[in-house]
């Protein structure tokens, strides 16, 4: 008696019995899955990349025969023997730890002509897919049925529809697949907050209470990371780091605090820790020389004293100094004015004794002292600083002084002495979705850019570094170029003075 030949399917691959005495049948090809690119570029899926993507919404391409044109969605193809190929298959988005994220249901297939690289007997394709952020973005009438949430560092899986037979093959989500510095798959920065109390002992700015303030940190920061996934940025993969800190003393004295000025001669008085100082100034002394007296000074007295040189404000004759005091074990020190004297007395060179005042809102800075900021800002930030350029700071306030702003940061190429570091204040968090508060300013930093792309140029509401853009439809800011990708990584790359994004490597498939 002859037995008939028994085929199964098993992830891809065809797997024959022999027909007894007429030697093996020949086996017919197995169903695989590649991708299909915007310029019609096809790749087997586990060497593909699926990208977060870039671009507003649009109508899918009516010829799925041809290079649709989109820089990050992917067309899936399943080759092989006409019979085996579905109608329709299901997708599964993933996260890194195979943990479900999103899925699309019952995408329908259509047969196309077979790329003659492939061989195969058949072919058929999916529309466009699009690796989406969060549902505002998936959920828009023109993309909704190609549309999925995605992850960075996780992986599309493929199925088949009627029994979920997994095809061989997952496609990874990663950064931009192609730029002018090559693929880029996943590099990670970290973040620090420090929320500032309005005063001392109460609330923190956001969040109700200490755990609610946790929460809303962690949300902000993935919430940062999904717009910044487009580029193969990355917030997460490290504990979150938060800390509540009530508003510091008067502990900095800025010497030359208007607009920098040599001095005539004259002297500084102060008291810090309970004892009184009285430093003398020259004629002809820069506000720098006179803040080095002034921390000799102090160390000579038993307190910790450490210098800042600004850059020049904008309005400035010269540059000022900055002096904070801390005790042994490094907690500020209040200073203040010995009484019936001004702080200083010489004709031409001020100084100045921070405060930070935060129940009637931070004052911010303006065009002119963007590259300084404000006294109060100096005072309040070189309070919170951990001493660790390479961590981004990211310090929340109850509100900034005067309106109108809303969150702001303090970069590299300004020369500032404070830098890599984001102020935003409640209404910046309540913003939320339609303006993207943090991920903008972190923007700033990992540009290392204070402008805007329409400063000077055409307004495009739709990206994430637009100056005035507040829009939660998929149209809002949310948006980075490919070029804007690229900045990043050569300014804050592994190849950057002053590093802030580290390679992320992918875990295995």
């Amino acid at each position: 008696m002859i037995r008939g030949s028994v085929i199964r399917v098993i992830v891809g691959v065809v797997v024959t019995t022999a027909l007894c005495g007429l030697g093996p049948v020949e086996a017919k090809p197995p169903v695989t899955l590649w991708t299909v690119d915007g310029s019609g570029r096809v790749v087997r899926a586990r060497d593909s990349r699926a990208s977060l993507h870039r671009t507003p919404p649009t109508d899918t391409p009516v010829d799925p025969s041809r290079p649709h044109g989109d820089p990050d969605a992917l067309r899936l193809l399943l080759a092989g023997d006409g019979e085996r190929l579905p109608s329709t298959i299901h997708l599964d988005s993933l996260d890194e730890g195979e943990r479900f994220v999103d899925g699309l249901r019952h995408l329908a297939l259509v047969q196309i002509p077979c790329p003659v690289t492939l061989r195969a007997e058949a072919c058929a394709v999916t529309a466009p897919i699009r690796a989406v952020a969060d549902d505002i973005d998936k959920l828009h009438p023109l993309v909704r049925r190609r549309s999925v949430r995605a992850r960075l560092g996780g992986a599309f899986a493929v199925r088949r529809a009627d029994d979920d037979v997994v095809y061989a093959g997952r496609v990874r989500v990663t950064g931009p697949r192609r730029s002018a510095l090559g693929p880029i798959d996943r590099y990670r920065s970290r973040l620090r907050f420090v929320f500032v109390r309005a005063s001392p002992g109460g609330a923190p700015p956001a969040g109700g209470d200490d755990a609610g303030a946790a929460v809303l940190a962690e949300r902000m920061r993935r919430q940062a990371g999904s717009l910044w996934g487009a580029c193969g940025v990355s917030f997460e993969g490290e504990p979150l780091r938060i800390e509540l800190v009530d508003p510091p003393p008067p502990h900095l004295l800025s010497v030359g605090c208007g607009h920098g000025l040599p001095a005539s001669g004259g002297t500084l008085r102060f008291r810090a820790a309970g004892k009184r100082f009285a430093v003398p100034s020259s004629a002809g002394m820069r506000p720098a020389a006179v803040a080095r007296r002034v921390a000799t000074a102090l160390r000579a007295r038993g307190l910790s004293a450490v210098v800042f040189d600004n850059p020049r404000m904008g309005a400035g004759a010269g540059a000022s100094s900055d002096v904070t005091v801390v005790d042994r074990r490094g907690r500020p020190v209040a200073l203040e004015a010995e009484p019936g004297h001004p702080v200083s007395d010489d004709e031409t060179m001020t100084a100045c004794i921070g405060h930070v005042n935060l129940e009637d809102g931070l004052q911010h800075f303006s065009d002119v002292d963007a590259t300084v900021g404000t006294l109060e800002e100096r005072t309040l930030l070189r309070a919170v600083d951990d001493g660790d350029p390479r961590t981004i700071d990211v310090v929340l306030v109850p509100g900034f002084g005067r309106g109108g702003r809303i969150g702001e940061s303090f970069i590299g190429a300004d020369r500032s002495t404070l830098r890599n570091v984001v102020v935003v204040d409640r209404a910046g968090i309540q913003g939320g979705r339609a303006s993207f508060t943090l991920a903008h300013e972190l923007g700033h930093v990992l540009l290392d850019d204070p402008g805007h792309p329409d400063d000077f140029g055409r307004d495009t509401p739709s990206r994430l570094m637009d100056a005035d853009a507040a829009d939660p439809s998929a149209f809002g800011p949310r948006r980075l170029s490919i070029a804007e990708c690229e900045r990043a990584l050569r300014q804050s790359g592994p190849r950057a003075p002053l590093p802030l994004l580290d390679p992320w490597p992918l875990s295995a498939p």
